[in-house]
């Protein structure tokens, strides 16, 4: 076991790879995984404390405001899709071009999130008659199939399908536009970036403005922001990896300001927590939205260039397995856990086991819906959106689970909204 550690830790004391970068595998996971612990909080109402240098500390501020990380995925998702592309622009290349761009973001996402919609259509919504007519049901699957649902309430706040589906309405929307946007800013950085905050600040204003922001709080122009903050850093992080000397001092200087991000964000976070009522809510994550994005971006840059332990901590192997499913667990976490409470598995002593603090439901329901949405996620990602993807493709896709990536591979298209490259690893063909 020593030998091994000993190994992994010189592994990644080398300078990392250009089109690999272990830290976001552990920080994607992370984010994904925060958002789902504020599900399973909503089901369960479950806040468990835990002991730090001898104070006992809640988890219920980051439970409670688990929501504000899908910022971050959309955030990952801006950095990784103009990762290759800053780095050409930093090396000197000439003009960028996208080629077959389409094609891989609908071989990677299209066949499962289909396959998540007709489960859930034909075990949930069906049998408990979700839908009132049959034209209901036929204009959700119309919004859904085209991307559009997160515009109509009918498909956003009150579709019988999957709710945490909106996210992937906003990161297609943000595909159509992206190799418009992406040559925008090669060309004219400065001004395309100012355009960008001013939409996003201009709508977010006037949806604080509004009596009621559901349907607004998450449309795209409202995190146009957090895309452009993706391609700031990206172009950042290209620039100090091909400038920058990798040094011991460097590399304590980026661990700093990873943790002092951190801490800024934990700020972040406890007054996002203590906002009283929905609208508040809504407003405060509205105005924290480009503050948290840009403290992720230094957390993205500084775990990428920081300290070796920084790097074995967040890239290893588990890291890289639950960074390959992620996906999947993001669409399947919510309706595993929230059809686990409808059917009363696990059993409760109660008819409201959240509402009584029933301890002895709260930690199994939620061990158990983790386990169930992981083995889920896992099986789905390799024996269907592996194979389906590669036959689209034409592209013979590998194993992440323990595969190492080549070092000639600089992942062309890591622009996937939760994995790192096309296969669902960082430069994995």
């Amino acid at each position: 076991m020593t030998g091994r550690l000993r190994a992994a830790y010189r592994k990644h004391a080398a300078r990392p790879r250009p089109g690999y970068l272990p830290a976001l595998d552990g920080l994607r996971w992370l984010m994904v995984f925060s958002v789902a612990c504020f599900h399973y909080w909503q089901q369960s109402w479950w806040a468990p404390e835990v002991r730090m240098l001898g104070a006992r500390v809640s988890l219920d501020p980051w439970l409670r405001t688990g929501y504000i990380w899908v910022d971050g995925m959309l955030l990952l998702s801006g950095f990784l899709l103009f990762l290759p592309h800053a780095q050409r622009r930093v090396a000197g290349g000439g003009d960028i071009a996208f080629p077959g761009f389409y094609r891989r973001r609908i071989a990677r996402i299209v066949p499962s999130y289909v396959l998540n919609l007709l489960v859930v259509f034909l075990v949930v919504a069906l049998p408990e008659r979700r839908y009132a007519t049959a034209w209901q049901a036929i204009r959700d699957w119309l919004a859904h199939l085209t991307f559009t649902h997160p515009w109509f309430k009918f498909s956003n706040l009150f579709t019988p399908l999957n709710g945490v589906l909106w996210t992937l309405g906003v990161e297609v929307q943000f595909y159509l536009i992206f190799p418009l946007v992406a040559r925008s800013f090669w060309k004219r950085p400065v001004m395309t970036y100012l355009g960008a905050l001013a939409v996003s600040f201009g709508f977010r204003a006037w949806a604080m403005t509004q009596g009621d922001s559901a349907m607004l709080v998450n449309q795209l122009p409202a995190f146009m922001d957090v895309y452009l903050n993706g391609f700031l850093a990206a172009w950042a992080y290209a620039w100090l990896r091909r400038h920058m000397k990798d040094g011991g001092m460097t590399r304590l200087v980026m661990t700093g300001v990873t943790l002092v991000s951190l801490v800024v964000i934990a700020w972040l976070i406890r007054g996002q927590a203590a906002e009283k009522g929905i609208q508040a809510l809504r407003n405060g994550q509205m105005m924290r939205r480009f503050p948290l994005s840009v403290l992720l971006c230094l957390v993205f840059i500084g775990s990428s260039l920081g300290l070796t332990g920084i790097r074995l901590l967040l890239g290893n192997r588990v890291a890289r397995f639950l960074s390959a499913i992620s996906f999947q667990f993001y669409m399947w976490h919510q309706v595993v856990a929230a059809q686990m409470k409808r059917w009363g598995f696990p059993p409760s002593a109660s008819n409201q086991p959240h509402m009584t603090g029933e301890l002895a439901w709260q930690v199994p329901y939620v061990l158990l819906a983790l386990l169930i949405s992981l083995v889920i996620s896992a099986l789905v990602t390799y024996m269907i959106e592996r194979p389906l993807a590669g036959r689209i493709t034409g592209k013979k896709l590998r194993r992440v689970l323990y595969a190492r990536p080549a070092d000639n591979q600089t992942g062309s298209d890591p622009g996937a909204l939760f994995l790192q490259g096309e296969a669902g690893g960082q430069g994995v063909d």
